[in-house]
């Protein structure tokens, strides 16, 4: 068996359909940040994926066995997220940073092999790929089930239920609308697809 990120933090990767306040710790990730539409074939957004994934499971394969994760000497690669910074409605315009958690004892040093390991291996390009630590702090979320486009009602519920609570959002250069994909959208229809969404909030 293999520690599987979704199911021992459920609080994080699966909150219930109504909203919530909820503290996120520090955590640590690989990334990869640009600017573009997300739906473009072979776009920018597409070629992160392949950078991402590409280190994320370098890790996973080289550090198989050689370290525990609650007792787990194996660990699913946690699902894919995203902070996003929507200039308007045109979407090649977004900014974002994709990102996929990394376990805990992946430092800095470690992270820095997995890069060289994957250039030399994969005989491709991964500088764009960065060590990001990220301290999300105090959020309200909710899990969204539905397409992406419909997403803006989830939103609305999340900012309502927030203001009712006393709180209100806080988007700043760092703290940016969050997205955790938990299915694979070219395998899931639309109206299945699950999403945890956040936004950053402070009291008032």
């Amino acid at each position: 068996m293999a520690f599987d990120y979704k199911k021992e933090y459920k609080e994080f990767y699966l909150p219930p359909r109504k909203p919530g306040i909820v503290t996120i710790p520090p955590m640590n990730f690989v990334s990869v940040q640009g600017r573009g539409d997300p739906n473009e074939p072979g776009g920018v957004y597409q070629a992160a994926m392949e950078l991402l994934y590409g280190i994320a499971f370098t890790i996973k394969m080289s550090y198989k066995g050689s370290h525990k994760i609650d007792g787990y000497f194996e660990y699913v690669v946690p699902p894919l997220e995203g902070l996003w910074h929507p200039e308007g409605a045109d979407k090649s315009a977004f900014r974002w940073i994709s990102v996929i958690r990394l376990p805990d004892f992946v430092t800095r040093e470690v992270f820095d092999w997995a890069v060289q390991e994957a250039t030399a291996k994969k005989k491709k390009d991964f500088s764009k790929v960065q060590f990001f630590h990220y301290d999300e702090g105090l959020c309200v979320q909710c899990m969204h089930v539905g397409s992406y486009d419909a997403e803006p009602e989830t939103l609305e519920q999340m900012d309502a239920f927030a203001r009712e609570q006393g709180y209100e959002t806080d988007f700043t250069g760092h703290r940016r609308h969050h997205e955790i994909y938990l299915n694979d959208p070219r395998r899931t229809a639309p109206e299945k697809l699950k999403t945890v969404l956040r936004h950053p909030v402070r009291v008032k």
